[in-house]
């Protein structure tokens, strides 16, 4: 049971800067009048703006931060004096006590277990979302609910008078099976936490093919290149061995010796030609030799019978003996260099007897000997490079085989295949939670529907409205009377203020019974505007029971003071120089 104790309320709205309190933990009818000294007081009959619903609206600001009616938070402060607004609420349920202190100017948000106050962590004060959370949990309604089933107001939009969605929001709540609701709304966020884990494994299964891809490209790539060099390779073999091949067709062994004797062979014939130069020279110096020697030998012989050339004349003894002198010389001359020719003439024949024969000029396929060292150098090169590439080994296999074994990784769609059967098992709960045909939700309605009914058919014949207003199963609300079909507004203002309170009364009473009883409840002139006298009494009747069998502390606002007869306890808000002040509850003496 949540019990309501006491609310103090300072600088909050008409309520000025003198705190002032209103004790909930009683149970009675009270009757709540108001009484404006600004305005002339009782005598001029001015019940308005007293401050009456401010007792409401601190009541709903302490529990839901927020007032009844649409006020901002900022406007419930007190215009006069601006700041310091604080509301305190005394509860107490299942043995436990709770307070809740909210104001603002500057904003403030405190709230106590059992004296203790508990701490708000990374929240800002006055705006505390967990704490809120809290209460709200203690209450076990929304404010929507409140505003129908604890504070029953005339600003509050009727039941009946809402859209069929907020309609459906309110029964929904009412019986239970906005239970399924908040269950599907944390299913729905379960939902939302396995789709993000199926799209996290999902991602990373397509980073991981996105991977695999681009390795297999480079190992397609390295296939390439292997490829291309297993053709290189194969084909510098082949050539390779087809130029040694080549090569040794050729006997470099007979090649080399073939030169060594051409170039015995070149020496000797070198020599010969030079020899046979020398003898071609030799032997004309030879004739002109021999020629000179029988000349001088003539010149000599003719001097017996010389006669000068100039007179023709026979030389005398001395001219002759001059010239003999002179040719001897010469003749010894000449016979000295035709020997000197003829002995050279002999030792060049000697050298060339000696020399012989040198038989054909051997035959080479090189011109040089160099070049067929070089030929037997590039055999072995040949044979070198042959054997050093077949020994190679296929550079990007290892690559190849390496990315295969390492990079590559397994793709296994187990956990996504697991996760979105979960998903499926959990969207085929969350239609069972939500779908208006799923059989719980009509196994919730079926119960708590007939018993809905029964209290509002109870609570409008109390109260005298002639009309049928039966719930249907799809929670809309039939209005009928005399068997003819009618709307809310079909009604005339009395006639929809007691299917109100019929309905509000009704709404309560399943509510204490699904969830937990409250004490108080409030009804802020709902019987003041379009009811007649029996609709006034026959609503007091049902107050005044369920206050008396129930324990209810209930709190009737007013502008009638002929009521003041009708109840045991008035409580009096008078308002004074712009400030609203509670006056002790009031026992009639009748």
């Amino acid at each position: 049971m949540i019990k309501i104790k006491d609310l103090t309320v300072k600088n909050f709205m008409s309520v000025g800067n003198q705190t002032q309190a209103v004790d909930f933990d009683q149970q009675q009818l009270t009757l709540v009048l108001g009484e404006n000294l600004d305005q002339g007081g009782d005598d001029s009959g001015s019940r308005n703006g007293t401050g009456k619903t401010t007792i409401i609206n601190a009541l709903s600001y302490a529990l839901y931060g927020m007032a009844l009616t649409n006020i901002k938070r900022n406007n419930l402060i007190n215009k006069t004096n601006g700041k310091g607004m604080l509301v305190t609420l005394h509860f107490e349920k299942d043995g436990v006590d709770y307070r809740v202190e909210r104001g603002r100017g500057p904003n403030l948000l405190k709230f106590y277990i059992n004296d203790q106050e508990q701490e708000l962590i990374d929240e800002s004060q006055g705006d505390s979302r967990k704490t809120q959370e809290t209460i709200n949990d203690l209450l076990g309604m929304s404010h929507d609910m409140f505003k129908h089933i604890v504070a029953l107001n005339t600003y509050t939009e009727p039941f009946l008078s809402m859209r069929q969605n907020d309609q459906r929001a309110i029964i929904e709540q009412l019986l239970g099976i906005t239970i399924l609701t908040d269950k599907s709304n944390a299913l729905k966020e379960k939902i939302k936490d396995t789709k993000d884990a199926i799209t996290q494994e999902t991602l990373k299964i397509e980073a991981i093919e996105t991977s695999n891809e681009k390795i297999k490209a480079s190992i397609e790539q390295l296939a390439q290149r292997q490829r291309a060099w297993s053709a290189k390779h194969k084909k510098d073999c082949e050539n390779l061995t087809k130029a040694i091949d080549e090569l040794d067709k050729l006997d470099i062994d007979t090649e080399l010796d073939c030169h060594e004797k051409l170039s015995n062979w070149t020496e000797h014939n070198n020599t010969i030609l030079a020899l046979k130069k020398e003898l071609s020279t030799l032997e004309p110096a030879l004739v002109r030799a021999d020629k000179s020697v029988e000349k001088v030998t003539l010149d000599i012989a003719g001097l017996d019978n010389a006669i000068c050339y100039a007179c023709n004349q026979p030389l005398n003894e001395d001219k002759k003996q001059e010239i003999l002198a002179t040719k001897t010389k010469e003749l010894e001359d000449a016979v000295a260099y035709q020997t000197e020719i003829s002995t050279k003439c002999t030792d060049v024949v000697d050298s060339l007897d000696e020399i012989g024969d040198i038989n054909g000029k051997p035959k080479t396929f090189y011109d040089t000997a160099k070049e067929a060292y070089e030929h037997r150098s590039n055999v072995e090169n040949l044979k070198e490079s042959l054997a050093r590439t077949q020994s190679e080994n296929n550079p990007y296999q290892e690559q190849i085989d390496d990315l295969k074994a390492t990079a590559i990784q397994e793709v296994n769609w187990d956990a996504v295949n697991e996760l979105t059967s979960y998903k499926d098992h959990q969207e085929f709960l969350f239609k069972l939670l939500t779908n208006k045909d799923s059989f719980i939700r009509k196994k919730i309605i079926d119960q708590n529907l007939a018993y809905l009914n029964n209290r509002l058919t109870y609570y409008l014949d109390k109260i005298g409205l002639p009309h049928q207003v039966v719930f249907q199963n799809d929670l809309t609300v039939e209005i009928t009377q005399l068997g003819q079909d009618l709307d809310f507004d079909n009604l005339s203002r009395g006639e929809r203020n007691r299917l109100i309170l019929g309905l509000s009364f009704a709404f309560r009473d399943v509510w204490e019974s699904l969830y937990q009883n409250v004490n108080l409840l409030f009804i802020d002139e709902l019987i003041d505007s379009g009811m007649d006298t029996a609709g006034v009494e026959n609503s007091l009747a049902i107050l005044k029971k369920m206050g008396r069998e129930r324990d209810k502390n209930i709190y009737l606002i007013s502008h009638k003071d002929e009521l003041i007869g009708r109840v045991n306890h008035v409580l009096r808000v008078v308002k004074e120089n712009g400030y609203t002040s509670y006056a002790n509850d009031i026992d009639v003496v009748e």
